[in-house]
């Protein structure tokens, strides 16, 4: 009887499916990485293939859920503690990166035209409860 495989998560980025893979196998979990290689290579394909998927085989499927749901998935600041929101006080805060002002936009044009990273996008929170965006000084 061969073992059948079931995907557990799927992921933007090759790092971060590359941690939560060692995570897993420091567990005793046997983790296979699928199109991992193809967005490494071109990672704009991400999102209109579906990401990097995570699969274990179908017996440690319930193990591997429980680890993953016991990572902290929201963001943290230098020491490790959880962020607050400043309006609701919750801890379920997202990162990203934000394009408002000229200088943002420059550095994303000339990232796109020459292959380079932008330099000068701003990153910011924002809450998942309440949607609020905030910085963090």
């Amino acid at each position: 009887m061969s073992d059948t495989f079931k995907t557990i998560a799927r992921f933007q980025y090759s790092t971060e499916a590359q941690i939560i893979k060692g995570r897993l196998e420091a567990e005793g979990v046997q983790v296979f990485l699928s199109d991992n290689f193809t967005i490494e290579t071109d990672p704009l394909v991400s999102n209109a293939i579906g990401g990097i998927k995570m699969k274990v085989l179908s017996k440690d499927a319930m193990k591997a859920q429980h680890i993953l749901n016991s990572i902290h998935k929201y963001s943290i600041d230098d020491n490790g503690n959880a962020i607050h929101c400043p309006n609701c006080n919750s801890e379920k805060i997202d990162l990203f990166s934000t394009i408002k002002d000229f200088k943002s936009f420059f550095g994303f044009i000339f990232g796109v035209l020459f292959g380079t990273l932008p330099i000068t996008a701003k990153h910011k929170y924002k809450c998942e409860i309440c949607k609020t965006e905030f910085e963090i000084q």
